[in-house]
């Protein structure tokens, strides 16, 4: 479809959706483009792979545009493309089909192409060529808007699994024109709007990456005794290990021995935990919803399945480690909950040990060997682990809840 531009506006609709500025204009979407289309069914190749063809899957979920996995034109059918059909800097492309993706516009840029000449679009995609005169970028930002997506969500057709947003419907558009240098303004100042989001974004990443690997410093270095000082008056760890398993014997591991601090002493974790199978939950699509409050853990990093108002199973017996088998992921839980998976088991402490401590310590330590291997609780209990005296263990869990509110309050501030 060919429009033609004008200076003539007095058969521009006088009223549109809002009252536009001094100077602007409604207009049709058709009146502003030099070609306005959908793109063609190719005939494609199975050797060549020489004219990529732009379908649907360009368009990125995510944003931006790639030919990554684009399929390759017949070059017999060239004939069949005239050169308009060959993709633009500035061109504007919509999704024009498809449940979920129809709507979705990009902005072309020739960048994209690398080593190939061009690039054709598929029946599936509409191309959207502004005049010289017009800006491109406006045009793509207008489309890509509250406004422009309402527009196409109000004014498909098709059934509901394949929806379609038939040009003549893009051509309808109405659309509020500012003056030329406004548009260079408007679009200037909103990639500009975005830039500084992405480079948010990026700085998140960046905290976030930060937060994560101090937190694992400062558990690194409450479990070697650097994080607090010790304590002389402390009572030694070795006499509250007594008092669980009066058979209790120090381990003779000269290599962790060797680096305790005072008053520390060293054990296993089956010494100190004791654990249950629990019944796993059995899991029904009506079970969840969002006004439930009992969450359900599933195994993995997340542990939060879904929430349910099922009473049968909830475990009530608080605090308490939830350990996952397949994944030794652990997570300090002191909330009723319910689990879905018999991999994961309830771990408790005996006697005056801290559970929060035991924990953190379990949440940076690893069994050696065979990443891939499903480790059991029986297995994974035969680790050592470094036990400070009591009152210490409190003073550590206090300076890590300390630091790590510090370290909430520096992500939250990029927020």
């Amino acid at each position: 479809m060919k429009c033609k531009v004008t200076v003539d506006t007095s058969h521009y609709p006088k009223e549109g959706p809002w009252e536009l500025p001094e100077g602007w204009y409604w207009c049709k979407l058709e009146e502003l483009c030099v070609f306005l289309s959908r793109g063609k069914s190719p005939v494609y190749s199975e050797t060549s792979k020489e004219y990529p063809v732009y379908a649907q899957k360009c368009n990125l979920k995510e944003g931006g545009i790639s030919l990554e996995k684009a399929l390759f034109l017949n070059p017999g059918s060239l004939p069949k493309w005239p050169t308009e059909y060959r993709l633009k800097t500035g061109d504007v492309l919509v999704n024009s089909t498809g449940t979920g993706t129809v709507g979705r516009t990009r902005l072309f840029n020739e960048q994209v192409l690398g080593p190939y000449p061009f690039v054709v679009p598929d029946s599936h995609v509409s191309v959207i060529r502004t005049f010289s005169q017009i800006s491109s970028e406006y045009v793509f930002i207008l489309l890509s808007s509250e406004y422009g997506q309402q527009y196409f969500a109000e004014n498909l057709a098709g059934s509901t699994n394949q929806k379609e947003l038939y040009i003549a419907s893009i051509a309808e558009l109405q659309v509020p024109l500012p003056p030329a240098m406004e548009q260079t303004r408007i679009a200037e100042q909103v990639f500009s709007f975005e830039d500084n989001i992405k480079n948010l974004d990026d700085e998140k990443i960046r905290i976030q990456a930060f937060v994560e690997s101090a937190i694992a410093k400062i558990l690194d270095l409450a479990i070697h005794g650097k994080l607090v000082p010790q304590d002389p008056s402390d009572e030694p760890a070795i006499e509250l290990l007594k008092r669980i398993n009066p058979a209790f014997k120090p381990s003779d591991n000269l290599h962790y021995r060797g680096a305790l601090p005072l008053g520390w002493e060293l054990c296993r974790l089956e010494d100190i935990l004791e654990y249950e199978q629990p019944q796993a939950y059995i899991v029904k699509s009506t079970d969840y919803s969002d006004k439930y409050i009992t969450p359900v853990l599933t195994p993995g990093k997340s542990f939060v399945l879904g929430y349910t108002n099922e009473s049968e199973g909830i475990y009530n017996a608080l605090p308490v480690i939830i350990f996952d088998d397949f994944t030794t992921e652990s997570k300090y839980v002191d909330f009723p909950f319910k689990v879905k998976s018999s991999a994961m088991k309830i771990l408790r402490v005996k006697g005056e040990i801290d559970i929060r401590y035991v924990a953190f310590f379990m949440s940076i330590t690893r069994l050696a060997g065979d990443t891939h291997k499903r480790y059991w609780i029986s297995e994974y209990s035969k680790l050592h682990i470094p036990i400070p005296p009591f009152q210490e263990q409190k003073r550590i869990v206090s300076k890590i809840k300390e630091l790590s509110m510090q370290l909430d309050l520096l992500v939250a501030d990029t927020q």
